[in-house]
């Protein structure tokens, strides 16, 4: 018997079950092919420009920062203006996202650098599957266009979202993720970034770059 199979054990003899119960397994089947929404905050539920307003107010209020584009060709320097206003060198890594690659990165001075990252990169760039503008959060889908590896490892993450990928809330975004992907074949990862990653564990005092990126700049591209 393995570890996971003893854990699951124990948590049926709690529940008095073993496991078997077809009413139990119906209902747990229902309730993956329904997918309830849960309960929707009323603060998201606005639309147009004051949706992209209110994302952009919650992206500062997560102590991240964030700045608009007209179109992705305008993306590249943006970037560098940002690294550059922080000090920061002209380095970059990113995934194989296609909307990410076809920007014109050769108009600028960053040394790009393609794949996961190992540790060992200061500066990333990811494309967000979407937005949520109730608490200005990123969905990040795990894949080799955009690696899991760069939410987390490099010191300072810089996410692009389109701003029609935008969504009121959390249940829009999961809708969107089971549309574009289908229920058998969900990615295996969808990581949920709100700022920097930060900690008030050692005497209730805020510490950003935690267990993650100590910084995050959100690039939303209008086009």
């Amino acid at each position: 018997m393995s570890a996971r199979d003893d854990i699951l054990g124990n948590i049926r003899r709690s529940l008095g079950v073993n496991g078997t119960e077809t009413i139990r397994r119906q209902m747990v089947e229902d309730r993956l092919e329904r997918s309830p929404r849960g309960v929707i905050p009323q603060r998201g539920q606005v639309s147009g420009e004051e949706r992209i307003a209110l994302f952009k107010t919650m992206v500062e209020t997560s102590l991240a920062t964030v700045t608009e584009v007209a179109s992705a060709s305008e993306v590249p320097q943006s970037i560098a203006l940002f690294l550059r206003n922080h000090n920061l060198p002209a380095t970059l890594r990113m995934g194989d996202d296609p909307r990410l690659k076809t920007m014109p990165w050769q108009d600028t001075t960053l040394d790009i650098a393609h794949g996961p990252s190992e540790g060992r990169d200061l500066n990333a760039v990811s494309h967000a599957f979407g937005g949520i503008a109730e608490s200005g959060t990123l969905a990040m889908v795990s894949s080799a266009d955009n690696p899991s590896t760069l939410n987390f490892l490099p010191d300072n993450h810089i996410i692009v979202v389109s701003a029609k990928d935008i969504a009121s809330d959390y249940e829009s975004v999961w809708n969107r993720v089971r549309f574009a992907y289908g229920k058998g074949s969900m990615p295996r990862t969808v990581n949920w970034i709100t700022g920097p990653s930060r900690s008030g564990d050692i005497e209730q005092t805020l510490l950003l770059g935690a267990h993650g990126p100590r910084r995050l700049h959100v690039v939303v591209v209008r086009e």
